[in-house]
């Protein structure tokens, strides 16, 4: 399973069908769930809440600026590895103020795709559509030339 845990809700009617379009996308390959949460006055707070909703087993990939860069390629021979040895990705992207400590300890990846700054429900679709491409690269489709 892949799970995408999100701080903040999407408004934009053009981005939530980016969004489930490319959730539907992915669901041909891997179920996939993504799970939304209001932002804290704390990111602590978000932090617990986000905690809550991670499994024991779960591989945790965090969204960060400072994190470890990638092509699409490599991310998409990395999820295959995960897979080997997790039943679920879960992937958590913070809000506009970052992630908790709590969050980033429990990553066992911190991955960057952008030293720039995204808006929030941009990147969710950008995240989104990086899912389905690694999907198409590991069944040697067409779609990621």
């Amino acid at each position: 399973m892949i799970k995408i845990l999100c701080v903040g809700k999407i408004k934009e009617n053009y981005l939530k069908e980016l969004i489930l379009d490319y959730q539907k996308r992915i669901s041909k390959y891997h179920k996939i769930e993504i799970v939304e949460i209001k932002e804290e006055i704390s990111l602590e707070k978000e932090g617990e809440h986000l905690l809550s909703l991670i499994g024991a087993r779960d591989y945790v990939i965090t969204l960060e600026i400072l994190g470890k860069a990638m092509t699409s390629e490599e991310m998409a021979q990395k999820m295959d590895e995960i897979f080997l040895t997790h039943s679920t990705i879960t992937f958590v992207i913070g809000s506009s103020y970052g992630l908790d400590e709590q969050i980033k300890k429990r990553a066992n990846l911190a991955l960057s795709f952008s030293k720039m700054t995204f808006p929030h429900g941009l990147f969710r679709g950008i995240l989104l559509e990086q899912i389905y491409r690694s999907f198409k690269i590991l069944g040697n489709e067409t779609y990621h030339k």
